[in-house]
C-alpha cells in the first residue's frame, strides 16, 4: 500500500527550585539551609508543588505538541474518512477496526460476540480476537465511548487519537517523576522531558502509528518503572511501601494487557533484577515482591485472554519461578569469601538458566505451543547462531536493522544528549562495579542492602536498578530496531539524573581532590541549567519549523481502491493479499480476509505464507488452489512489491519466498549452490500478460497506477 504526503494547496502560512526530598541527601547540605526545621519544610513543600505542577505542564504541552504534529502532517481534520482510516497503515488499522466495529455494533453484548466468534479477520475460521490480541483497550474505548454523551460534540476517531495523545502525557510526566525521584530535584525531571520532545524522532512515534500497541503500553512501562524506583528506596513506611506495591501491581498489569510483547520487557526487568539480587545491590524481599508481582500480573492477563497459551509458556513464568526455587535451596549463597562466592553465585547462574529451561519446554509441551517459535528463529539468526532460510524469521530480519550511526551522533552534536548519557553511563558503571566487588568480597557483614552504609563509593538501589535497566535494554535496541524507543526513553531519564546527582558529582570532585558542599551544589545545579539553555536555543528554532510545516494526505490509488472494494464487491467477499494493505482492506470496507498483520499464531503464519506465493515463482494452477483453500474471491497484487527497490537483493519479499521455495533469485548476484532455477516465471509478474493458463483461473476486474485486482473462477 503506497501512501505519500504532499504539501498542501493554498494554505497560510527557570527557575530552578529546592531539591525533591532524597532519603540520601548531603547532611552538611542540609545545614546549609538558611532557616529553620519549618522553613525548610516550606520550602520542601513548595519544591514539590512547583516541580509537579511543572511535570503536567510539560506533559500536557508535550501531548498537544505531537497532536500538531499529526494534524499538520496529514490535515487530519480536512481529509475524508476513508482517507484518515488508511493513515492507520499496517497493523494499526486492524487495531482500529475492532474499536470501529464495537460502536457499529447494535448493542454492547452483539459487539462482545462479534469479538469472542469472528469469522472476518480470517476465513473459513472462527477465532476469539480477545484470546488473540490485545485489544482490550480498543473494547473499553467503544465502551467508554457509547456511554459518555459525548457523541454530539466529538467523532469517535478523534476521541481514540486524543486517547493516545492524553497517554503520551502521562508518559512524558512518568519519565519526569523517574528522573525526579532518582537525583532529588524536579530540575532533572525537566531535563529529561524536554530531551524526549527534542529527540523524538527516537523516542516515540506516536504521531504517524497511533493505535500501535506499544503507544498504548509505554506510559504503563513507565509508571511502573517510576513506582519501582520508588520501591526500592531505603526505610520506606509501610502504608506508602503497600500503596507503591499497589502502583506497581495496577501499571504492570495495564502494561500487561495492551502489548503482546509485555513477556519479553518483563523478562529483562527479571534479569536486571537477579543481577542485583545476586550482588546483594537489591534487597531480597523487594525483589521476591516484584517477582511475585509479574507472574500474578501475567496469569491475570492470561484469565483476561481466555487462558492465552503464548503467556502460559513465556519465558518470564518459567524464569521467576526457577530464580524462587533455586533461591530456596540455596540458601548460603551470600556467604563466604570472594572466591566461594563466585563459585557460588556461576553455580546458581546455571541452576537458575538450567530450569528455566526445564519448565519453559515442559510447558509447551504439555500446551503443544508453537505460537512463539517465531521469534526464538528471528533471535538465534539474529545473534549469529546459524544462516536459517525460515521465511518467518527472514521476513523478521529484513525488516530490522541496527540504529542508525546518526541516530546518536546527530544528539551529540546538537544537543550533547549522547555525550551525557555516556558520561553518567561511565560514573555509575565504574561505581557499580567497585560496589559489587565490595559486597562480593565482605563475607562476614550480613547487614541488610537497604540500610545506609559508610562506604567512599555506594550506589543506592534504586540508581542500580535503572543503571542495569537502561543497559540491558540498550542491548536490545541494538539488536532489534523496533524497541529503540523503550531504551532511548530512559536514555533521556538517566542522562539528566547523572547531571543533577549529587553522588555523582561528589564524587566526580573527590577524585580530583575539589570536593566540598559548595562546589557540589554548583556543579549539581550549573550543569543542568547551562544544558537546558543550550538545548532551548539549539531545539527552539526546528520545533517551530516543524510547527510551521503544513502538509496533506494524499494516496489516491489507495482510496480508489477502497472505494471500489465498498461499491463493487458483495459484504462477504473474502480477500487475499499482502498483510498491511489487507488491515486497511478490513478497516475501510469490513470485508473477510484470508490474513492479517497480527502475526502471533502459527498457522496463520503458515496461511500468510502460502498467499504470498503470489509473488512467488509458481504456476497459475497452484496459486488458484492456495488461495481458493483459504475460501479467497478476489486477490489484490501490489507492484509495489512485486517489483520491490525498498530491500537489497536477498532481503525483497519475492527473494525470502524463492529461497524458501528452493527456487534461484532474481536479478545479479550468486545463489545458494543447492538452490535451482524454477519451472515457472513470478507469479505477479506473468499474470498481467492474461495469457489463457491465467486467464482461466484469474479475471482482472480492477487496476490503477499501483493495485491490481483479480477475481478468481471457482472451478476446480
Amino acid at each position: 500500500m503506497m501512501m505519500y504526503i504532499r504539501q498542501r494547496k493554498e494554505t497560510k502560512p527557570v527557575e530552578v527550585a529546592e531539591d525533591f526530598p532524597s532519603p540520601k541527601e548531603d547532611v552538611k547540605l542540609e545545614k546549609k539551609l538558611p532557616s529553620g526545621c519549618a522553613s525548610g519544610r516550606f520550602w520542601k513543600i513548595l519544591s514539590s508543588a512547583v516541580g509537579g505542577t511543572v511535570a503536567l505542564c510539560i506533559g500536557l504541552l508535550t501531548s498537544v505538541y505531537l497532536a500538531t504534529l499529526h494534524e499538520n502532517d496529514l490535515w487530519f481534520s480536512n481529509i475524508k474518512e476513508v482517507e484518515r482510516e488508511i493513515s492507520f497503515r499496517t497493523e494499526c488499522g486492524l487495531y482500529y477496526s475492532y474499536y470501529k466495529q464495537m460502536l457499529q455494533a447494535p448493542t454492547l453484548l452483539q459487539g462482545f460476540h462479534g469479538l469472542i466468534y469472528d469469522n472476518k479477520t480470517e476465513s473459513m475460521r472462527t477465532i476469539n480476537l480477545l484470546q488473540r490480541m490485545n485489544i482490550y483497550q480498543e473494547v473499553f474505548l467503544s465502551v467508554l465511548y457509547r456511554v459518555l454523551p459525548i457523541q454530539k460534540y466529538l467523532e469517535p476517531v478523534y476521541f481514540y487519537i486524543y486517547t493516545l495523545f492524553g497517554l503520551q502525557a502521562v508518559y512524558v510526566t512518568a519519565l519526569y517523576i523517574t528522573s525526579w525521584l532518582l537525583s532529588g530535584t524536579w530540575l532533572s525531571g525537566l531535563l529529561a522531558a524536554l530531551w524526549y520532545v527534542t529527540n523524538r524522532i527516537d523516542t516515540t512515534r506516536v504521531e504517524f502509528t497511533i493505535p500501535l500497541r506499544e503507544n498504548w503500553a509505554l506510559p504503563f512501562f513507565a509508571i511502573q518503572i517510576a513506582a519501582i524506583t520508588y520501591f526500592l528506596r531505603p526505610n520506606l513506611q509501610p502504608l506508602s511501601e503497600r500503596l507503591t506495591l499497589f502502583a506497581i501491581f495496577v501499571s504492570t498489569f495495564l502494561f500487561s494487557l495492551t502489548w503482546q510483547f509485555n513477556q519479553f520487557m518483563m523478562l529483562l526487568q527479571a534479569l536486571v533484577l537477579f543481577i542485583l539480587d545476586s550482588l546483594d545491590m537489591l534487597p531480597a524481599v523487594k525483589a521476591t515482591w516484584l517477582y511475585g508481582i509479574q507472574i500474578s500480573c501475567l496469569l491475570l492477563v492470561c484469565m483476561l485472554q481466555f487462558f492465552n497459551s503464548m503467556i502460559l509458556g513465556s519465558l518470564l513464568i518459567s524464569f521467576n519461578l526457577s530464580v524462587l526455587i533455586v533461591r530456596k535451596l540455596q540458601k548460603n549463597l551470600k556467604t563466604g569469601t570472594f572466591l566461594t562466592r563466585i563459585w557460588k553465585l556461576l553455580l546458581h547462574l546455571l541452576l537458575v538458566f538450567c530450569l528455566t529451561l526445564f519448565l519453559n519446554n515442559i510447558i509447551k509441551k504439555i500446551l503443544n505451543l508453537k505460537s512463539d517459535e517465531h521469534i526464538f528463529k528471528f533471535l538465534k539468526a539474529k545473534f549469529g547462531f546459524g544462516a536459517t532460510r525460515d521465511f518467518d524469521a527472514n521476513l523478521y530480519l529484513c525488516e530490522e536493522a541496527l540504529p542508525p550511526a546518526s541516530t546518536h551522533s546527530k544528539g551529540s552534536q546538537r544537543r550533547c544528549f549522547f555525550y551525557a548519557y555516556m558520561f553518567v553511563l561511565l560514573v555509575t558503571v565504574v561505581t557499580a562495579s567497585v560496589v559489587a566487588f565490595h559486597n562480593l568480597s565482605d563475607s562476614t557483614s550480613l547487614q541488610p542492602v537497604d540500610q545506609t552504609r559508610k562506604r567512599v563509593v555506594d550506589l543506592k538501589p534504586e540508581a542500580a536498578y535503572n543503571l542495569i535497566h537502561t543497559i540491558l535494554f540498550g542491548v536490545l535496541a541494538l539488536s532489534t530496531m523496533r524497541m529503540k524507543y523503550l531504551w532511548t526513553s530512559h536514555m533521556c531519564v538517566f542522562a539528566s539524573f547523572g547531571l543533577c546527582s549529587s553522588e555523582i558529582w561528589e564524587l566526580i570532585l573527590r577524585l580530583v581532590h575539589l570536593c566540598n558542599p559548595k562546589r557540589i551544589w554548583v556543579m549539581r545545579y550549573s550543569v543542568p541549567v547551562l544544558t537546558l539553555l543550550c538545548l532551548c536555543c539549539k531545539s527552539w528554532p526546528g520545533m517551530m519549523d516543524e510547527l510551521s510545516e503544513l502538509k496533506e494526505f494524499y494516496d489516491p490509488d489507495t482510496v480508489e481502491l477502497m472505494n471500489w472494494i465498498n461499491s463493487n464487491t458483495p459484504r462477504k467477499a473474502v480477500f487475499a493479499g499482502s498483510m498491511q494493505l489487507l488491515a486497511g482492506v478490513k478497516l475501510c470496507t469490513g470485508r473477510t480476509l484470508t490474513n492479517h498483520p497480527h502475526y502471533e499464531d502459527k498457522s496463520l503464519r503458515e496461511r500468510t505464507q502460502a498467499v504470498y506465493q503470489i509473488y512467488a515463482k509458481r504456476s497459475p494452477e497452484e496459486v488458484h488452489a492456495l488461495l481458493r483453500s483459504f475460501g479467497t474471491d478476489f486477490v489484490i497484487l501490489e507492484d509495489s512489491i512485486c517489483y520491490e527497490r525498498r530491500h537489497h537483493r536477498g532481503c525483497r519479499l519475492r527473494d525470502l519466498l524463492d529461497v524458501a521455495n528452493g527456487h534461484e533469485m532474481d536479478g545479479p548476484g550468486e545463489s545458494d549452490p543447492d538452490l535451482r532455477p524454477a519451472d515457472h516465471p513470478r507469479f505477479c509478474e506473468e499474470i498481467k500478460r492474461n495469457l489463457p493458463s491465467y486467464a482461466a483461473h484469474f479475471t482482472r476486474v480492477f487496476q490503477n497506477k499501483t493495485f491490481h485486482v483479480y477475481k478468481l473462477s471457482r472451478n476446480k
